[in-house]
């Protein structure tokens, strides 16, 4: 063998796989030089509602301070807008930067200080993207699940809590700052100056095409969202969002043109052939991001030009469903370890579904969808049922599977926060035994226990039906009920537990989601060169069936079972889940609609009640992270907050009254279904029970039994 031939089988042996290696690790070593001890939190001395935090303490999480920082940094693929123009925006009416710490803590986003890894010092969760060569401020998981609670002057942060955000204010106050820098001269001037001077634009005509194109993008992005019921502080419909961002992009030109034409639809604005043309002559039937923008700008111009406002609102209610289910900011601890997730169960964590899940999140923050028909051979389109060859979609975008794959496997590690003794008041041990009983009697059959630092450890959801457990049916509904055109996705095939649904015109819209995720999840990353696109598309694929060890399973619980006639059934129902760590993830009940713990275990006042009783607030304040250490909850009244109110459809605080009447005693097993019915039958009399029953009953808890219960469920 000659020295050329020895050389070329070096590097063939050597060479390749430790290029192969370096890849591969890549991803991780961001997070090595980002180790600030204080993990970047900064503080705030006096905010909007009074509270101050001179100090951020982190609890024993499992997550070393590198951990922390990678998660509140990692890009996922949201391009909100173009980096620069998010550093040089100013509030309405004064010259502040829109970033400043102390404005985005009034949306309630937590401020950070400048680390190696956030060189802007942007608060948790807004990262910068980089997209086909061009830089985005976008939102990665952390802002949203990423929780504080104050007491006395500190801070306590908790990783993967549930934040405290309104990102409805934000981004409503966000698209009033991009109309506003266009309309004043002097503002429009300092920005475009100051955007110039970052050197990612060589002219002022770029700067503010871009900036029109952006107000434009994220003013339809509040039109298409509106919804009557405002959400407030520590909420969002994060799902009704998402599913109207996957709805906006399968539609297809075909589709559009038969609405807009359609008077049942347009009424007295419907469309001539020509303005139809005039709007949809530089697209294909599919439509890109940058297609999709000009679609929206020129039906805007022509409906205003022709007073069709009305009729515009009538294509967003033909076109999109209203996101009016808000629901509290999940805690992410134990989520991969769930066999289902979400509120309601609605997805299985099986497989690549973990990741299609994050690809979902992250198209419903912004991440740009460039999906495309094309032709031809192609192995995601096999992948993602469309087959080896023909005409199949494309679905390029911005979402980074890759790092999607990395939270998910970071997150492996994340524990629940543990009752901190030594800022919040120590645990009363007198208490704690009884509560602990009291947790036996009423709570275990649905709240499992489980060993918050077990490698090992598996999360079952317990699933109620959301007649059952009685509380808002909404978010559950919506997730049902929702439909929405198909459009490039019609006649494609999506897979349900009892089978598989062909798409028609109309078809529910998670099924929707579905698709396009798995459609996402599966095609290649085209913004990376070549042999790193092909390497990550490959170990994505494999590593999210090989490192899940969540196996498909059918659900546990009281459920309607899905079946042929009605296959999303069983999404009318929430989940139960473990409770290690409840007590920092204010407020409570899947819809936020409970201030404290304490609250939760009081009954709902109903017509009749006697007055002097205790009951759930039907209104109550949000917006405060100021802990409350004996209700175990946020301060709910005498800052100025938002008001939530429970009498309005999505909001109720009914239901979940285990404890609160006479229930059936489970702490042993299941018990038969008619004495569970017998025992929560208030017409009936204790005294005129069967002794046989009424020894399988449990009675309503007392303030000190609850108080007692409390005092448990801080240890968990």
């Amino acid at each position: 063998m000659n020295r050329s031939s020895i050389a070329l089988e070096m590097r063939r042996k050597y060479f390749v796989p430790l290029l192969i290696l370096v890849i591969a690790l890549l991803p991780g070593c961001a997070a090595l030089g980002d180790a600030d001890p204080d993990r970047g939190a900064t503080t705030v001395r006096q905010d909007v509602f009074g509270d101050n935090f001179t100090a951020v303490k982190y609890l024993d999480q499992g997550w070393s301070p590198a951990d922390s920082l990678w998660f509140y940094t990692i890009t996922q693929g949201s391009d909100m807008m173009p980096y620069d123009f998010f550093l040089a925006l100013e509030q309405v009416g004064k010259p502040e930067p829109f970033r400043s710490n102390e404005n985005m803590n009034r949306y309630r986003y937590l401020p950070q200080k400048t680390t190696s890894g956030n060189p802007d010092g942007l608060p948790v969760g807004f990262v910068k993207d980089t997209y086909q060569g061009k830089e985005y401020v976008g939102l990665t998981c952390s802002a949203c699940h990423t929780g504080q609670v104050n007491y006395k002057g500190k801070g306590i942060r908790i990783d993967g809590g549930p934040a405290s955000a309104d990102m409805e204010t934000f981004m409503a106050d966000l698209v009033r700052a991009l109309i506003a820098t266009l309309e004043n001269e002097e503002v429009r001037n300092r920005f475009v100056k100051n955007v110039l001077a970052r050197g990612n634009y060589t002219a002022e005509t770029e700067v503010l095409a871009d900036l029109r194109k952006f107000r434009e993008r994220l003013a339809s992005y509040i039109t298409i969202n509106y919804s009557s019921l405002h959400y407030g502080y520590a909420r969002l419909d994060a799902f009704g969002r998402i599913y109207n961002r996957v709805l906006e992009h399968v539609i297809n030109v075909r589709e559009l043109k038969e609405l807009l034409r359609d008077p049942r639809v347009m009424g007295d604005r419907a469309m001539t052939e020509e303005q139809i043309e005039s709007i949809t002559s530089e697209t294909g039937n599919v439509l890109s991001g940058a297609e999709r923008d000009k679609v929206v700008e020129k039906l805007v111009k022509t409906l205003n030009e022709n007073n069709g406002w009305e009729a515009l609102g009538r294509l967003r209610k033909k076109l999109f469903n209203p996101p009016d289910a808000p629901v509290s900011y999940p805690f992410l601890w134990d989520t991969p370890q769930h066999d289902y997730v979400q509120w309601n169960g609605l997805t299985e964590n099986a497989g690549l579904k973990a990741i299609a899940r994050n690809a979902g999140e992250a198209i419903g923050v912004f991440a740009t969808l460039d999906w495309t028909e094309k032709k031809g051979f192609s192995l995601s389109s096999f992948i993602n049922g469309q087959g080896l060859y023909g005409p199949h979609i494309s679905y390029y975008s911005s979402v980074n599977v890759n790092n999607l794959r990395l939270i998910e496997s970071r997150l492996l590690s994340l524990q629940s926060p543990l009752w901190p003794e030594d800022i919040l008041p120590p645990i009363d041990a007198a208490r704690l035994a009884n509560g602990r009983s009291l947790f036996n009697k009423h709570c275990v059959s649905c709240h499992a226990r489980i060993q918050r630092d077990d490698p090992d450890r598996r999360v079952v959801a317990q699933m109620s039906r959301a007649s059952t457990v009685g509380t808002d049916p909404q978010m559950a509904e919506n997730s049902v009920d929702y439909q929405g055109f198909s459009g490039i996705l019609r006649n494609q095939y999506v897979g349900v537990s009892v089978g598989d649904i062909l798409l028609d015109r109309r078809a529910p819209v998670s099924a929707l989601l579905t698709k396009a995720t798995i459609g996402v999840v599966a095609t290649p990353d085209q913004d990376k060169w070549f042999f790193r696109r092909w390497f990550d598309w490959i170990y994505n694929l494999a590593a999210g069936f090989r490192h899940n060890e969540i196996k498909p399973s059918i659900k546990h619980g009281d459920y309607d079972p899905d079946t042929t006639a009605n296959p999303v059934a069983s999404l009318k129902a929430y989940k139960a889940r473990p409770l290690n760590g409840i007590w920092a993830t204010a407020p409570y009940l899947h819809n936020g609609s409970v201030p404290t713990l304490y609250d939760l275990l009081l009954p709902k006042k109903r017509p009749g009640d006697p007055q002097d009783g205790e009951y759930r607030p039907d209104e109550f304040e949000v917006g405060s992270r100021e802990f409350d250490p004996v209700k175990v909850g946020l301060k709910s009244s005498g800052y100025g907050g938002f008001i939530f109110k429970t009498d309005i459809s999505g909001n109720s605080n009914a239901g979940h009254d285990y404890g609160v009447k006479r229930t059936a005693d489970e702490s042993n097993g299941p018990v038969d279904q008619k004495i569970k019915e017998q025992c929560m039958d208030e017409t009936i009399k204790d005294e005129l029970l069967d002794k046989s029953i009424r020894d399988k009953c449990l009675s309503p808890m007392s303030r000190e039994e609850r108080l007692d219960l409390l005092e448990y469920l801080k240890t968990l």
